[in-house]
């Protein structure tokens, strides 16, 4: 587990230091809303279903819509593999705006492994993205949103929670979380930024009874604009729900 942690670490520094000089920084101030749903269908299967409304500005102005959906397969309690379809809508924010709002469409896959260590609870998640990013272009006078341009990123977070009293997180229980994900480019339209972004978070979370977990938290992201030289800092509270409801029928 420290192994997998410090080589996260490590690799996040020295691809970072790898960025393009010079380097341009901007601190941006934002807020996430999210929902993230685990909707059992049948024995083995389950639906993922979620949504972020991403504000910047603290929220007073719009950053992103995030909407994820997936098919999740249980091979057992402690293994899970998803594959689904992404849709985000990104509008100009913070000290590097982009030109005009875009959309983005993503096809993704992915394998989530959970084991409880000692008090701990352990989640490691690897993630692979398809990405359709239709970047702003200029058409005459105005900005707007241009071609796909295809990109591949992967993505490797390790998520630890412990409960404030007790040793495993049981209904109506508060526990911290802490995670950090570290995204990497590759493909042949990758350029300049092979580092896309690392996101260390912290957060209190209280576990709901037949509903699931809220939390609230702090994420610190460090993400590398597409020129390999804008880097932002985006300090971001986050209000998120969690939620298990089973929608399979109860047998009488």
């Amino acid at each position: 587990m420290k192994k997998i942690l410090a080589f996260s670490l490590l690799f996040a520094c020295f691809v970072t230091l790898k960025a393009q000089n010079p380097r341009e920084y901007a601190n941006n101030s934002n807020a996430w809303l999210m929902y993230f749903g685990t909707h059992k269908v049948a024995d083995k299967w389950s639906l993922h279903l979620e949504a972020q409304v991403r504000r910047s500005d603290g929220i007073k102005n719009p950053q992103q819509l995030l909407l994820r959906g997936g098919l999740n397969y249980h091979i057992n309690p402690q293994a899970t593999v998803t594959a689904g379809y992404c849709f985000v809508e990104t509008n100009p924010y913070g000290g590097f705006p982009v030109k005009s709002d875009f959309p983005e469409n993503r096809i993704w896959e992915q394998l989530q492994l959970k084991n409880q260590v000692g008090n701990f609870e352990w989640i490691s998640r690897f993630r692979l993205e398809q990405r359709y990013v239709y970047a702003p272009v200029l058409v005459g006078t105005i900005y707007r949103a241009g071609d796909a341009v295809y990109t591949n990123r992967f993505r490797l977070l390790n998520r630890f929670s412990i409960p404030l009293k007790g040793k495993t997180i049981v209904d109506k229980s508060f526990y911290l979380s802490v995670f950090e994900e570290f995204m990497i480019n590759y493909g042949k339209n990758v350029q300049f930024n092979l580092f896309d972004q690392n996101r260390l978070y912290v957060a209190l979370g209280y576990k709901l009874p037949k509903i699931g977990r809220l939390e609230i938290g702090y994420l610190n992201q460090l993400l590398v604009k597409s020129d390999g030289k804008k880097i932002e800092n985006n300090n971001t509270l986050q209000v998120g729900l969690s939620c298990n409801v089973d929608l399979m029928r109860k047998k009488g």
